[in-house]
């Protein structure tokens, strides 16, 4: 019996229904393709197994028919028609009407599905095995990779053990290295507190030796007086002697007694002053001959002020004693006297006829003994040998000294100062720990580190300044040319706004038949500013002056020309292309991507992490960290790369005053340029607003960075150039120093001396220290005639019309042969003008000075004018 159509229909339209999918795996992880292939091979294959199993079960209950049902399972017709019920077969019959024919059709296709469904199981069951196998594997292959990678973990976890040792031990080291370099400074302190307190107490010993002889000279002048007394008494003493004998005999025994003991009394306490007196210049020979060890004086000191005093009690102890006995004995002759009836003075007449106002009234200072004296009289008369005394000469009685007082005692005494625990002391303060506090650490640290830096710089320096420089060269050295140089500046402060290499290139032709040898050019690399000296990308060369193929033709038609090229190369700063972390532009680009550890760490704008500045600082700028390693290999390549690429000959160094001159020594011994120039830039000495006509110091500061950089490179002469500026206005006299030289970097190495008048930062636009305009040829005539390499100012030769006048100087001394090292004779320098003989065929003068080369006496030979110019002239020999 064929199937009906309807339920064919049904069948089919239920096997192409949607399923729901009851995989574990969602549809997106089956369809991932970031899992292993085998895992995921697994997931697909499960998959289509759920769908069959879905398919299977949603087809058998779908329709709610048992006749479908039993179709399904049995497969047979007769199982069919007996499991219809009468109703639902009615049904059936009506709205079907299947045919014989279609049903057995259907009832095949029926039993096709059937057996497919079987065959679906059998399917499942392999592919249920096969999914084992591939999940065991690739639990097999992640278990073999968890243990690699554990493996590979607990490796890398050793050797970042190993690391953290040695970074351990490296750390105590450096705490270590730290501790001692406290200790040391500790010792430096301690040494430096001795040093003060020993200096101290040689200042307190220099002010008792400057009293003991201020008392030295005391005690001379009161000796020198008692001898004018004793010299004044010596009439007094003659007419007392004659009073004495006019008197009676007896009475004038008593005086001429009591003068004895008087006079023993003087004698002793005269002794008792020479001991005084010779005690006090023994004292002050000891200060002097032991004046450098203060306490050791000191001690001798005191210890010669208590003999002095013990002497001098002792001295006073025995007057006392002579006293007592000469009055016992005197009191035992009045008594005789009176016993046996003679009369004594009573009227001070009589006294004063004694004494004669002269050395007896000096004798009777107190009442007493002037009262005894008109009591009793004269005590008896003066013996041979008083006499015979009396005759040499009498000496007076020295002044009194009154016995020390407790707080002359005290003086003497050593002072008792309190121990170092016992007073307080800044060094052993606890400070606050607060910002200001670790900031002012912070900044201590870095002067210590810079101060250390500094000191090892030095010792690396040349450590004998030579005083005749010239004198201790042998060969020339690299970069300081052949002494014959003439450099002309080649640009302005504005010359950047114009197609600059493109200018300038024409002018070669014109630069050498002028006799200039070298040109300097201005900074070829890219920069902030459009002038050259903010560089940034140190390795573009294009610039506001032109493209890096431009800059290539003029060099190359310079040298056409035979003329050297002299690059200006910022190397003190560089400009940060990137901000840092912190916000701050320290992050450089380019080829040569430096970070902070490329600059100086007190830097004060831009936050560094290298090593303290060897110089002083740029403030536009990042300053660079020349001592570390890898910033100078960075710029020594790129420097031969400008030499190789670009031909240049040598270099002008600019502000050469932010880093160690050494390392301007380590570029040039490796780029070995042809010559070099150093812009040391510092102030003259300056007094009441004019310069100071000694500016030796100012001068030797440039003389130190050359012996710095080692001699190799030259710099330019800023001490001439300010000299110039006042000397030219009618003080010539600024042109020749003590020792008869000229007063500039010129006089003292002129091979290294680079003279010049003006360029881009003190004329052009900026005009900082403009050179005065009507003296700018006698400023010419000067250095274009002496030694040193002159520099020739670009607006001066082209825009100024000083062509043929410049050109006429640098064609006489070419023709002269001056050079970088020719000797200089003065002859004239004074308010008038300035003469000196250059070499042995020159002979110039600037000013108005009456003079020409006939009125020189120690000028020999036969010269001739050969310029005339208002302001300067100049002589050839014939």
């Amino acid at each position: 019996m064929a199937a009906s159509p309807l339920a064919n229909h049904t069948a089919l339209v239920l096997l192409q229904q949607a399923i729901p999918s009851r995989c574990p795996y969602p549809q997106s992880t089956v369809h991932n393709s970031n899992l292993c292939p085998h895992l995921r091979s697994s997931h697909i294959a499960e998959r289509n197994l759920q769908v069959e199993k879905h398919q299977r079960k949603h087809f058998q209950h779908s329709s709610g028919s048992p006749f479908l049902i039993a179709a399904v399972k049995k497969g047979e017709n007769a199982d069919v028609l007996d499991g219809i019920g009468s109703q639902e077969g009615a049904r059936f019959s009506q709205r079907s009407r299947i045919s014989d024919d279609g049903a057995n059709a259907w009832l095949g296709e029926r039993n096709q599905l059937s057996v497919a469904g079987k065959g679906a199981d059998g399917s499942h069951s392999k592919l249920s095995e096969r999914l084992q196998l591939v999940v065991d594997d690739d639990a097999a292959s992640a278990v073999m990779e968890a243990r690699f990678a554990i493996d590979t973990a607990l490796t890398a976890a050793d050797t970042a053990k190993e690391r953290a040792q040695i970074a351990e031990a490296t750390l105590l080291e450096h705490i270590g290295l730290l501790h001692e370099l406290s200790c040391t400074e500790k010792k430096v302190l301690s040494v430096e507190e001795s040093l003060l307190s020993a200096v101290h107490q040689l200042e307190v010993a220099n002010t008792a030796i400057e009293h003991l002889q201020i008392e030295l000279e005391a005690a001379k002048a009161l000796t020198k007086a008692g001898e004018a007394r004793i010299i004044a008494a010596e009439p007094s003493v003659h007419e007392v002697q004659l009073a004495a004998d006019k008197a009676a005999d007896e009475s004038e025994n008593n005086s001429r007694h009591s003068v004895e003991v008087l006079m023993n009394a003087a004698a002793v306490r005269k002794e008792s002053a020479q001991i005084t007196f010779n005690a006090k210049s023994e004292v002050l020979q000891a200060m002097k001959v032991s004046g450098k060890n203060s306490d050791k004086v000191q001690a001798e000191a005191n210890l010669l002020r208590y003999t002095i005093l013990e002497k001098s009690l002792a001295a006073a102890e025995a007057a006392a004693e002579a006293w007592k006995t000469r009055a016992t004995n005197a009191e035992g002759i009045l008594r005789q006297a009176k016993e046996l009836g003679i009369e004594t003075l009573s009227s001070k007449s009589t006294v004063e006829q004694i004494t004669g106002g002269g050395r007896m009234e000096m004798l009777l200072e107190k009442d007493s003994r002037r009262r005894d004296l008109l009591s009793n009289g004269p005590r008896r008369e003066i013996p041979e040998w008083m006499k015979r005394r009396l005759d040499v000469g009498q000496h007076g009685l020295p002044p009194r000294e009154s016995l020390p007082s407790s707080a002359d005692f005290k003086a003497m005494l050593p002072l008792e100062l309190p121990s170092p625990e016992d007073v307080w002391s800044i060094a052993h303060a606890k400070v606050k720990a607060d910002i200001y506090t670790a900031q002012a650490m912070e900044k201590q640290a870095l002067d210590l580190q810079r101060k250390v830096l500094e000191r090892a710089l030095e010792r690396k320096s040349v450590k004998k300044q030579v005083k005749d420089p010239e004198e201790a060269e042998g060969k020339l050295a690299s970069g300081t040319g052949t002494g014959h140089e003439i450099v002309f500046q080649g640009f302005n402060w504005e010359s950047w706004r114009r197609d600059w290499w493109l200018e300038l290139s024409p002018k070669a032709a014109d630069l050498s038949r002028c006799g200039i040898t070298t040109i300097w050019l201005p900074p070829p690399t890219h920069s902030v500013a459009p002038q050259g000296y903010m560089p940034g990308d140190l390795y573009n060369m294009n610039s506001a002056y032109g493209t890096e193929d431009e800059l290539k033709q003029c060099i190359a038609e310079m040298h056409n020309h035979n003329i050297l090229v002299l690059g200006d190369v910022v190397l003190n700063h560089r400009c940060a292309q990137k901000q840092g972390p912190n916000g701050v532009w320290n992050v450089f680009g380019g080829k040569l991507d430096w970070g902070p550890e490329a600059i100086v760490r007190d830097d004060p704008n831009f936050q560094g992490h290298g090593n303290p500045s060897s110089g002083d600082f740029f403030h536009a700028a990042p300053n660079i960290d020349h001592s570390q390693a890898f910033v100078r290999k960075d710029i020594k390549e790129w420097m031969k790369w400008l030499q190789h690429d670009f031909q240049f000959d040598g270099w002008r160094l600019d502000f050469v005053r932010g880093f160690w001159g050494g390392y301007v020594k380590e570029y040039i011994e490796t780029t070995k340029p042809a010559f070099a120039i150093g812009e040391y830039w510092d102030s003259l000495a300056y007094e009441g607003g004019q310069v100071c006509y000694n500016q030796d110091s100012h001068r030797q500061r440039i003389i130190n960075w050359i012996n710095a950089a080692g001699g190799t490179s030259s710099a330019f002469d800023v001490t001439t150039k300010g000299i110039l500026h006042s000397a030219l206005h009618g003080e010539f006299w600024r042109l020749i120093d003590p020792q008869g030289k000229p007063p500039g970097v010129m006089g003292w190495w002129p091979s290294r001396a680079v003279t010049f008048l003006e360029n881009h930062d003190t004329g052009s636009t900026q005009g900082h220290w403009p050179f005065p305009r009507d003296k700018i040829m006698m400023g010419y005539a000067y250095i274009l005639t002496h030694p040193g390499t002159p520099v020739i100012f670009y607006d001066h030769f082209y825009d100024f019309g000083l062509w043929d006048q410049i050109a006429e100087l640098i064609a006489v001394r070419t023709r002269t042969g001056v050079h970088c090292r020719s000797m200089v004779k003065i002859f004239q320098a004074n308010f008038e003008g300035y003469v000196a003989q250059v070499g042995e065929d020159l002979v110039m003068k600037i000013g108005h000075l009456d003079w020409n080369p006939s009125k020189q006496n120690n000028l020999t030979g036969s010269w001739e004018r050969c310029i005339n110019r208002d302001g300067y002239q100049l002589w050839e020999r014939k």
